[in-house]
């Protein structure tokens, strides 16, 4: 992107660059580059056995004019390296050799950036000492050939020989041994003759510039470049040329165009106003038709979420484009990490980088993809640019709307004669066409499978006419709608091509912009402004919360939250957000978020008047004709002529040259600009320039320059540690240290999320204690812990030996889990886990690779970075991450023999430090594995405990229960009496909540005292508790032969070292009435009544309260431990005539009494209202169906149904009233009984109206044989 160019520079060039080969220093091997082949596996020998025409030399910045510029130092090493990324390169009068251009980037440590647009040709090579020197390594390579050749081995079979072609992915055909006849052929094939061959070699001219005007700098250098190699000669002197484009051109005004003169012909430049989108003049119609436009918008989604990006090309121009395209499409946000679009052989050990970055890799010729090793794969997108594929990582969220984004693209590029499939057969001559072949070998690499829109062989043309079927359906004419521009009015001033680029530029801008503008229309009311002082905001970045994430969410469509909640999460929202904070007003704010806010400004005034903002519904974008109008206008009316170039003040005889060679042209003439020039005096000291530059990169704070440099500095330092590697040639020392900041900025990621993440989850364990309120969904939880997982992977692959697998992780694990097996047969060093349930079920082990096994018995699962991911989600949920990570990184042996020394997981005190965080997690409870695994086989071990005091030797039915959980319920299981626990295996339940349980009443002694029931998960460890503490048999108890148990998990309390601190258990109602009832065992009084009642509600109300995805059991709160059944139960038994000795009397006579009341009084038509007979009916109904169900679920059973299903139809109030009315009441309630109390039933109904507004939906097993 344009945003941040390098200076206040009012020229056009800064440098005009010549590298090439110096002939002084002769030919010199470039190891580095050599490197290249260290990305492809090594197929025997080494690089130098390659031919030598296909080596790689080290080129030299061979001049540069002028010597430096104030505002803008010259950088030689990068320089260097990006104009020749590969070094120097030959070759013979029988290679091609079409001059090719390119353009690069430079960033400076202060993120301000430098374009560099370079045109490389090839020129004889004239020095007898180079000639003669190629000569002898040709020799010495045949040599060396021959010798190998003829080492005897097993002949191969004639189709091997197509080996022999040194592959420029493979350049190793040495180890086969051939027919004699190949040997001849080797030595015609890429060698070099000095009596027979022209020798060639590689140069390069190049322009440096602090802004990006690639269009204009191509024709520059291709109309200097021509003037070396025509025949004639140019009008002036090469030096006029290059003295007018360095010192005579200024860079257009803001808003203005600009014409100046090339050697041939006249160059047009143009820059946007402030009003408009920032400068960008690369061909994003090429990324469309070298991508399509599906993976040019998965690509798009990849940078957004930060995931790492590598771009691999045979073309660096293609890298460049690619990259600049995609982050200039992101406006009004801003990568804000590793940006290196063509990386220089010599850095490729950043492709080691566990931070997330976006470069480009050179591709080596034809070579396949699946020779190309890279160090980090499970969270990598790359990007095969030539051949049209790209792979993604796993888990990549949709962007929003993205069947009408992507239509809303094609409509546009399709009326510029773009296809949006991409133009894949280009002919082979322009670049290598997609050969089915390569398709077929992509698919079974998995390359092609990711994507709908990907078979494009198959469809090529269906989405194109499904497009056009559309346009037309929307009654658009295609006719109309392509409009190639002809300017009617008057001739435009560039050629007609360049005004289509930039008309297709800017339509295609405007349409990704508008999706940023919909999205984001109301983001400002989020922002969270600080409280203290700036300086103090600074100090504590890291901690601060600069946006109100959990409501914005909230406040957005379904569909957008799987993207939108791992946006919000990443480096460039939060600098976005930032810079807003730190604006002061309009004069303040950065160009991108001036524009941005004007735009959102405008969405905001039509929103008004037509309300689309919150819903899902596609808004197209409105403002493209004004803003094509905008270039339209400054390419026909030319802005501003620069002076044309002229005879400059030369000696006689100097500025001569040989055709065809490009010559170092004379200094002193370049070395300074003209006096008088205008744009010389407009032009400031450099010091007020560099002040300049920091404003210009400030977020503009209302400070004084010294601490908004130090706010720069820090605001880049947040969440990544380096930005840019340092272009130059390397020393071991330089990497190290840069390895060194990498480790320091793994370790503050992880600080920094393991925080986060427990601050949202201790913010939602605390709403459910009755504190503060909720602010994490569900969607959110697994952004966090999928964005942990990525930390993971990145922590895992830094430093890698040898890569395997996608997952570095877990091939760690994997490597662990063969030399324990091969060590122990029998898994040793398994510890029991201590387990409340004191002696009820017997500790789950606890044990690395038994998990690991877990995770590998899941067919579901397919891919190393699914099983890594699942992996980690069930050592959270199990609270043993930190443990288990320990318990592998301390065979030291394996992680040497993985890991390189510089790793950071050979970095001890990080890496404690490390666990350290991730020890903290125990704090709270995780179902990450249960909740997002939903349809995996679990088994499950359920243990009947029966009361100590009657132990159930004695008993003779036979048992049964039925368990169910959030997710599903088994169906009923038999339980063997005599042992009464069994283990089964069932489809996961979820967090559990009931369980029934009752027996068949057969034998003699059916009578069964069961305390509790215990379920436990075997593969997350979760043990739930079931507490019955009642009788099952009839003429016992209730006369109940079998009961709903609810449950609840049970928190095992593990040694110190493995738990920071106790967690509350999940979902228990706050401890109020825990008080009063250790106080008073037996009897409550009405005020503490009221208090239960109050709360079983409130509990209830607070559980609609929260987004549905967090929403915990609602049975707990209708029948658990002081919920609304035990709640009303007090109310019903408070003042009960204590009957008479030895017989029990329940609630339910109470209530069947009042029924029979009811119903005669019916008959007898005493009929006060109409509502109270309805009332009455649905009374007598409900209690009719409880009474007539076929199961035996005894009298406290039967009045749990009916608080259940009185709650559920918003009936229990009525019920209240009814009861309290009924001459029955009088006869079997005292006078104190809270029942008669008007005032406080008027108080009770109250509270008991509330739960109307919610619509209560209740678990199959607590009504189940009811048919109301």
């Amino acid at each position: 992107m344009t945003t941040g160019f390098s200076s206040n520079s009012c020229r056009f060039a800064d440098y005009f660059v010549i590298c090439g080969l110096d002939t002084e220093s002769g030919l010199e091997p470039d190891e580095l580059s050599g490197n290249y082949q260290w990305l492809q596996k090594p197929i025997d020998g080494e690089n130098f056995e390659q031919s030598p025409l296909r080596r790689t030399f080290k080129s030299k910045v061979l001049a540069h004019y002028p010597e430096n510029v104030e505002w803008s130092p010259f950088d030689q090493d990068a320089v260097g390296m990006l104009c020749m990324p590969k070094g120097l390169s030959f070759r013979t009068q029988a290679d091609t050799r079409e001059p090719q251009f390119h353009s690069f980037i430079i960033t400076r440590e202060d993120g301000s950036r430098t374009y560099g647009f370079a045109l490389t040709f090839y020129e004889e090579v004239t020095s007898k000492q180079i000639c003669s020197a190629m000569q002898t390594l040709y020799h010495m390579h045949n040599a060396e050939q021959y010798d190998i050749l003829h080492t005897p081995t097993t002949p191969r079979c004639p189709e091997d020989q197509r080996h022999l072609h040194p592959h420029p992915l493979n350049p190793h055909p040495q180890h086969t041994l051939l027919p004699t006849p190949a040997i001849s052929r080797l030595q015609r094939f890429n060698s070099y003759d000095i009596s027979r061959d022209t020798l060639y070699v590689s140069k390069c001219i190049c322009l440096i510039t602090p802004m990006a005007f690639p269009q204009a700098c191509r024709k520059v250098l291709q109309q200097l470049h021509q003037a070396v190699s025509s025949v004639h000669p140019p009008p002036l002197p090469l030096e006029s040329y290059v003295y007018n484009v360095l010192y005579e051109v200024p860079l257009p005004p803001a808003g203005r165009s600009l014409k100046f003169s090339g050697v041939y012909g006249p160059v047009v430049c143009q820059r946007p106003s402030t009003a408009e989108l920032p400068l960008f003049d690369f061909p994003v119609s090429q990324v469309f038709e070298l991508l399509g436009v599906e993976n040019v918008l998965q690509l798009f989604t990849c940078a957004l979420l930060e995931i790492q990006i590598l771009l691999y090309s045979q073309h660096y121009q293609r890298l460049m484009t690619v990259a600049e395209s995609i982050t200039a499409l992101m406006f009004p946000f801003q990568w804000q990490h590793v940006y290196v679009p063509i990386l220089p052989a010599s850095l490729l050990h950043f492709l080691d980088a566990p931070v997330p970055y976006l470069m480009g890799l050179h591709a080596n010729g034809e070579g396949d993809r699946t020779k190309l090793e890279l160090p980090q794969e499970a969270n990598l997108c790359f990007v095969d640019i030539d051949n049209h594929f790209i792979e993604l990582p796993e888990d990549l969220p949709q962007f929003p709307n993205k069947l009408e984004f992507i239509q809303e693209i094609s409509e546009v590029l399709m009326a510029f004669g773009v296809s949006p499939e991409g133009n894949m057969h280009q002919g082979q001559a322009k670049h290598r066409g997609f050969r089915t072949a390569d398709m077929a070998t992509d698919r079974r690499n998995g390359n092609l499978a990711g994507s709908p829109l990907n078979s494009y062989l198959l469809r090529e043309n269906e989405t194109i006419a499904r497009l056009q079927a559309l346009v037309k359906r929307t009654g658009v004419s295609l006719e109309k709608f392509i409009h190639f521009p002809t300017m009617g009015i008057q001739p435009v001033q560039c050629d007609t091509e360049e005004l289509k680029m930039h008309q297709l530029n800017i339509r295609v801008r405007e349409v990704f912009a508008n999706r940023f503008t919909q999205m984001f229309a109301d983001y400002e009311v989020f922002v969270i402004q600080p409280s203290q002082d700036k300086e103090s905001w600074f100090s504590n970045r890291d901690q601060m919360q600069n946006f109100d994430k959990a409501s914005f969410l909230s406040d957005q469509p379904e569909p957008y939250l799987p993207f939108l909640s791992r946006f919000l999460e990443t480096q460039m929202f939060a600098s976005f957000i930032d810079s807003k904070i730190l604006c002061h007003d309009d004069e303040d704010k950065e160009h991108t978020l001036r524009v941005f806010d004007s735009r959102v400004d405008k969405i905001r005034m039509l929103n008004v008047r037509t309300p689309t903002l919150r819903t899902s519904m596609y808004q197209k974008c409105t403002n493209i004709d004004e803003a094509e109008k905008a270039i339209e206008m400054r390419v026909v009316k030319i802005d501003h002529t620069a002076l044309h170039p002229h005879l400059l003040d030369m000696k006689i005889g100097q500025g001569r040259y040989e055709q065809g060679f490009f010559p170092r042209l004379q200094s002193d003439v370049l070395s300074t600009g003209p006096v008088s020039n205008k744009w010389a005096k407009r032009s400031a000291p450099a010091q007020w320039r560099r002040k300049d530059r920091q404003k210009q990169h400030a977020e503009h704070l209302y400070l004084d320059n010294d601490q908004r440099e130090k706010y720069i500095q820090e605001a880049r330092n947040l969440g990544t540690t380096i930005r840019q590697p340092k272009l130059s040639n390397l020393s071991p020392s330089v990497i190290a240290q840069t390895n060194w900041k990498f480790v320091e900025g793994l370790l503050k990621e992880c600080r920094n999320k393991t925080k986060r993440m427990l601050v949202e989850k201790m913010g939602r364990e605390a709403v459910e204690l009755g504190h503060g309120e909720v602010s994490i969904t569900g969607v959110e939880e697994n952004t966090l812990i999928a964005s942990l997982c990525d930390l993971l992977e990145r922590i895992w692959s830094h430093g890698l030996q040898v890569k395997q697998g996608k997952s570095a992780l877990w091939s760690h694990l994997l490597h662990y889990q063969e030399s324990k097996e091969k060590k122990e047969a029998t898994p040793a060093g398994l510890e029991r886990r201590k387990s409340d349930a004191g002696a009820a079920l017997p500790p789950l082990k606890v044990s690395l690779i038994r998990d690991m096994r877990h995770i590998q018995n899941i067919g579901e699962i397919k891919t190393d970075v699914g099983k890594a991911r699942a992996w980690v989600r069930l050592s959270m949920e199990k609270k043993l991450l930190s443990r288990h990570l320990k318990q592998l990184l301390s065979d030291q042996e394996l992680t040497k023999k993985l890991y390189k020394r510089y790793a950071f997981l050979r970095c001890d005190d990080e890496k404690e430090q490390f666990l350290y965080h991730l020890l903290s997690f125990n704090a709270v409870d995780y179902f990450c594995f249960t909740n997002v695994f939903t349809t995996i086989m679990i088994p499950y071990h359920l243990l009947v405990i029966p009361s100590k005091k009657l132990g159930g030797s004695m008993f003779t039915a036979n048992p049964w229960v039925c368990v169910s959980g959030e997710l599903a319920e088994t169906g009923v299981l038999q339980v063997p009496k005599h042992t009464q626990e069994i283990t089964f295996e069932c489809q996961n339940l979820g967090k559990l909540t009931t369980v029934q349980m009752g027996h068949d009443n057969s034998g003699l002694y059916a009578k069964w005292l069961v305390e509790c029931i215990m379920v436990r998960n075997e593969i997350t460890g979760h043990a739930y508790k079931f507490p019955c503490g009642r009788w099952l048999g009839k003429g016992v108890d209730d006369g109940s032969l079998e009961r709903v148990l609810v449950g609840e998990l049970v928190t095992p309390s593990t040694e110190n070292e493995d738990r920071m601190c106790r967690t509350p258990p999940m979902q228990q109602s706050p401890g109020m009435m825990r008080r009063f009832v250790t106080i008073s065992p037996n009897k409550l009084n009405t005020g503490q009544i009221q208090e239960g009642v109050g709360e079983a509600i409130n509990g209830i109300v607070k559980h609609f309260h929260k987004p549905e995805k967090e929403r915990g059991s609602l049975t707990l709160l209708l029948c658990g431990e002081y919920g609304l059944v035990w709640a009303l139960e007090q109310v019903f038994q408070h003042g009960f005539k204590s009957p008479r000795l030895f017989k029990n009397v329940f609630i339910w006579d109470f209530l069947e009494k009042s029924q029979v009341y009811f119903e005669s009084a019916e008959q007898r038509e005493v009929t006060p209202d109409e509502n109270w007979q309805t009332r009455v009916r649905d009374f007598c109904r409900f209690m009719r169906a409880i009474n007539n169900t076929s199961r035996n679920i005894g009298k406290d059973g039967k009045f749990q149904m009916l608080v259940c299903l009185g709650a559920r139809d918003h009936l229990l109030h009525h019920w209240i009233a009814l009861l309290a009315d009924c001459p029955i009441t009088v006869q079997m309630y005292e006078d104190i009984a809270l029942i008669k109390d008007h005032s406080l039933v008027n108080s009770l109904i109250r509270v008991l109206q509330t739960l109307q507004e919610f619509n209560i939906t209740l678990e199959a097993s607590l009504v189940k044989g009811i048919g109301i």
